[in-house]
């Protein structure tokens, strides 16, 4: 017996082929233009923010209560992540420079490794985790409840009242963890490096010293986490303000800044390490 021959599916038309075709080529172009419209948004927003910096320093009490909220608020975890990132750095230093006979230069291997890289770029990541989300989730809250809306029925700006506060106080807080975060980062590698193994004190502190440069390494690492605050605290702030006035919405919104924000801190910090070692 000759067995059935399996059904032939049709060949689609040329003409659904042009129609799928042109619903893909629909479909980007919402996409990009979405893209567009978001990225003008941001814009807008990102340049309200800037010019609310006369009126936020005369209000200076809000800029001041944000800036405990953040920035206070922050520092335990800042405090303990750089402490055991010095352990950790004052280990696997001692252990691969001793390779080289190289182990005097412990504290000078730590040193460049938290105020160039480490010190700004994790305390970014953590700000990130700590304060960039409860901005986004308060200010979206704010938005789900009609606060932002009725303060615009006041004749209240909510982004100078609400929004450059919060702002201005990100700026400023980062850059203050970042540094206590290197410096609490380097006593705990001066706590391995020579309570715990033995390394001699003096070369420890000379050697930083020698080879830390104020400008090159400590200016550069205080830029970077200049860039880092303003990154940080806009994306947070925008996913807010733009966030759907639902409990789902706000959930994605905190989302959204998490993995935004810590992108955003990566990247910025490989284009401004390449500037900085070009120049």
């Amino acid at each position: 017996m000759n067995s059935p021959k399996p059904p032939v599916s049709p060949r689609p038309s040329p003409q659904s082929l042009w129609t799928r075709s042109l619903n893909t080529l629909a479909d980007w172009g919402a996409a990009t233009r979405a893209l567009l419209a978001s990225l003008g948004l941001a814009a807008r927003l990102f340049a309200r923010l800037i010019a609310t910096l006369v009126p936020s320093m005369r209000r200076s009490e809000l800029v001041r209560d944000q800036l405990h909220f953040l920035g206070n608020y922050s520092l335990a975890i800042i405090s303990v992540s750089g402490l055991f990132v010095g352990f950790v750095l004052g280990l696997q230093g001692y252990n691969t420079l001793q390779r080289y006979g190289s182990s005097s230069a412990l504290g000078l291997l730590v040193a460049l490794s938290l105020v160039r890289e480490l010190g700004p770029v994790v305390s970014a990541l953590l700000f990130v985790g700590r304060a960039g989300t409860s901005l986004t989730a308060e200010i979206g809250l704010m938005k789900a409840g009609e606060q932002l809306s009725a303060m615009d029925m006041m004749a209240v700006d909510p982004v100078q009242r609400i929004l450059a506060p919060r702002f201005w106080a990100g700026v400023v807080a980062l850059p203050v963890l970042a540094a206590v975060f290197s410096a609490v980062g380097i006593m705990g590698g001066w706590v391995v490096g020579v309570v715990m193994i033995g390394v001699d004190p003096g070369s420890f502190w000379g050697q930083m010293q020698a080879g830390v440069d104020v400008w090159k390494d400590v200016c550069n690492g205080v830029i970077k986490s200049i860039v880092f605050g303003f990154t940080v605290t806009f994306i947070a702030l925008y996913q807010g303000y733009m966030a759907s006035p639902t409990p789902e919405g706000v959930s994605r919104a905190t989302t959204r800044t998490v993995v935004t924000a810590s992108l955003a801190v990566l990247g910025l910090d490989f284009i401004l390490t390449a500037w900085m070692f070009s120049l």
